[in-house]
């Protein structure tokens, strides 16, 4: 089948990739002239694993190529899907913008001839799929086409086995012709027996919302158990083994942090509040997700600085990590944009690393030390601070690492470490959520 993708950032270029292994024939558009140029070069704009030579595997193959030419791209597609960014507004209130999906849409409508179906990827608040049809149908009143639903649910690091390996495909629409479509694009999925769920455009939208939520809701509760436990000598660590066992709950997502971040959680929770709101209802356990989640962070800050004997200035601290998780190159909302800062403002010299970060973390936080290993950091250090549990970090050569500290003391914000082990290797060690 013939697929246009508008929109090559994270869930555009994944999507567009992993379509065209599944062999469908798939052209990548965006605006962006830089970021295409980029990618016909072979350089693949965001760090994602496999997804480079998946990419390369398939425009070798002639299955996937990127074009800034909307008229050309759409020409032959008998799907377009619409994976542009909707960011919250700069105007606050947790409201997502939805300029480039409207504004997709609108471009998109002139060049639709054939029979077309036109797919919201993109995450949109309820209610956006019938307004895109409008958009459509006011600009090309003589188009033939139908509106689907079908978010994504994409965890970044693992988005490419994601895809293939779905725990479900979601699709929203009111056709049985604009359904067919959808099974005969995931027909490899639908061949393995993944489950489909075909449901209205509002349940499908909402879906995406309430999954996201849902998650959010379970890392808030899991730090609060962690403060909890802190205060009654209890470890958090074996209360969410015992607590994740139980099958009517899992254990993922009850890992103890310094907060939720990324594209996704954050944005979320705050849109879904405001589709309750402007609908007069409340999300009061939602609400209470996002609050926690700000504490979270602000007592992060706090436990460094008491480790510290009550004051970060003067001192210096080594970070490691500083994506909001490990396996990306995502920098949105990451926990260490609000936890760095705060430490710096009280006079704390950081010297930082990141596996894949770094070149975004710049951007954001140009005014720190940036190490080329996390032995870097380390050295002269007051404290050392794990932020992000990647992979590097998880087995460092702690003597060597004592050895250049000015202070062997080791706060360990994701709890990749035993507190015996560190304590054997001549650490004081701080964790979250145990003593």
């Amino acid at each position: 089948m013939n697929i246009t993708m508008i929109g090559t950032g994270y869930v555009g270029l994944v999507t567009g990739a992993c379509l065209s292994e599944f062999g469908h024939q798939v052209i990548c558009m965006d605006k962006d002239s830089g970021k295409i140029e980029r990618l016909l070069a072979g350089e693949i704009p965001i760090y994602e694993p496999g997804l480079n030579e998946l990419v390369k595997k398939n425009v070798r193959e002639n299955h996937l190529s990127f074009s800034t030419d909307l008229a050309q791209s759409v020409k032959s597609a008998k799907a377009v899907f619409i994976a542009v960014g909707t960011p919250s507004q700069r105007r606050g209130g947790g409201y997502a913008d939805l300029t480039y999906v409207y504004g997709a849409a609108k471009e998109l409508a002139p060049h639709l001839t054939d029979y077309t179906v036109v797919i919201d990827k993109s995450t949109v608040p309820v209610g956006t799929a019938r307004q895109v049809a409008r958009v459509i149908k006011e600009t090309n009143p003589e188009a033939d086409f139908d509106v689907v639903s079908n978010p994504e649910f994409l965890r970044e690091g693992a988005a490419i086995s994601d895809f293939m390996r779905p725990d479900r495909v979601v699709f929203g629409c009111d056709s049985e012709k604009a359904s067919e479509v959808l099974k005969e694009i995931y027909n490899p999925l639908y061949l393995t027996s993944t489950p489909f769920v075909k449901t209205s455009l509002e349940t499908a939208e909402l879906i995406k919302y309430a999954s996201n939520a849902f998650l959010a809701v379970k890392v808030s509760f899991i730090n609060e158990m962690a403060t909890i436990c802190e205060a009654v000598d209890a470890n958090v660590v074996e209360l969410s083994k015992g607590v994740g066992l139980d099958g009517r709950i899992g254990g993922k997502f009850l890992h103890p942090g310094p907060g939720y971040g990324g594209s996704c959680f954050p944005k979320d929770t705050l849109a879904l509040l405001r589709i309750a709101q402007e609908h007069g209802t409340a999300a009061r356990i939602v609400e209470a997700a996002v609050e926690v989640n700000a504490a979270q962070k602000a007592r992060m800050v706090k436990k460094i600085r008491d480790a510290l004997g009550g004051s970060e200035t003067g001192r210096t601290i080594g970070i490691l990590g500083l994506t909001f998780k490990p396996e990306t190159d995502d920098m949105r909302d990451a926990p260490a944009l609000t936890i760095l800062p705060a430490l710096a403002e009280k006079g704390a010299r950081l010297k930082v690393h990141d596996p894949q970060g770094m070149t975004e973390a710049k951007k954001m936080l140009p005014d720190y030390e940036y190490g080329e290993s996390p032995y870097d950091v380390c050295e002269d250090a007051d404290a050392v601070v794990l932020m992000t549990e990647w992979n590097q970090y998880r087995a460092l050569d702690l003597e060597r690492i004592r050895s250049t500290m000015k202070t062997p003391l080791f706060i360990d914000l994701r709890n990749v470490y035993t507190p015996d082990k560190m304590k054997k290797a001549g650490f004081t060690y701080i964790g979250v959520g145990r003593n």
